[in-house]
């Protein structure tokens, strides 16, 4: 029995956030050859048990309107795009659960930065950050897209982060951009004294073995790489990568939770200007 590909997910609910994000997904579609699930959640059947039609109204009803928004959704990826292969799902419940299901097993999951829920998302919190923390695959987060030509960031920590660095590897090689590979020593503000040498020795070991890495991984892509000093970690990776096409972080927390995110990816998710790639991997 032939598998399907592994597709790109878009999450689409029908607002601009959200046909920038499909958007941006069917172009990385086409760029790395595989094809686009576009998905609507739709949470009316949690609210109310009337979804047919108003009688005598044609076109009319929760569940057509449903389908109407997600045929929306589908039509900016064909225009986007046009002939790229492109599935369609309409699922019924909690967008973030929905969407985290959906997409395990996929090569990426695509979501609007404001959320998948409308009012009611944002009662419940973000959805973007929700599945940021618990999708079992990359997550982009798309905001506006500023620098479509810019260069790749990824950052990485003392354990090279390589569930990160392979993510923009294949970025920088779908979209043949430069890649730049960052590692931020930590220095806490007021702190006066510099690193020492072992600390800096240390800072280059993991940045040349990135370095290293990347270079074998994205053969013809150039990578460069920088070692940053500075009292906030996230503050350097968003100054880094204010004119990226997009910033790659590594998803890992220190909490007691499966469901929580690293404190530097939750903060550069939240206060960068372009796209992020969250790197998560199914347990």
């Amino acid at each position: 029995m032939t598998q399907e590909p592994k597709a790109v997910v878009a999450g689409y609910d029908g607002s601009d956030e959200a046909a920038a994000a499909v958007r941006w997904a069917a172009r990385h579609a086409r760029a790395v050859n595989c094809p686009l699930n576009v998905v609507h959640c739709s949470m009316w059947p949690l609210l109310t048990k009337h979804l047919g039609p108003v009688p005598g109204v044609s076109g009319s009803g929760l569940e057509q309107s449903a389908q109407s928004i997600l045929e929306e959704g589908v039509a900016h990826a064909a225009a986007e795009v046009p002939g790229l292969q492109i599935r369609s799902t309409l699922l019924h419940g909690l967008p973030a659960q929905l969407l985290a299901q959906v997409s395990t097993g996929e090569r990426l999951l695509v979501v609007g930065s404001r959320g998948l829920g409308g009012f009611l998302g944002l009662l419940v919190g973000s959805v973007s950050l929700e599945l940021a923390a618990t999708a079992a695959c990359p997550v982009a987060v798309i905001r506006r897209d500023l620098h479509p030509d810019g260069q790749v960031v990824v950052a990485v920590d003392a354990s090279g982060s390589p569930a990160a660095l392979e993510d923009a590897c294949a970025l920088a090689t779908a979209w043949q951009a430069a890649l730049t590979v960052i590692h931020v020593q930590h220095q806490p503000p007021g702190h006066q004294r510099p690193a020492t040498q072992e600390a800096e020795a240390e800072a280059q070991r993991i940045l040349s073995s990135a370095l290293t890495h990347a270079r074998a991984a994205a053969p013809g892509i150039t990578a460069e790489g920088e070692v940053l000093t500075d009292g906030s970690v996230p503050h350097a990776i968003l100054q880094a990568s204010a004119e990226a096409r997009i910033v790659v972080v590594g998803s890992h927390g220190q909490g007691i939770l499966r469901e929580t995110m690293g404190s530097t990816a939750h903060a550069v998710l939240h206060h960068a200007r372009g796209p992020v790639l969250i790197s998560r991997r199914g347990s």
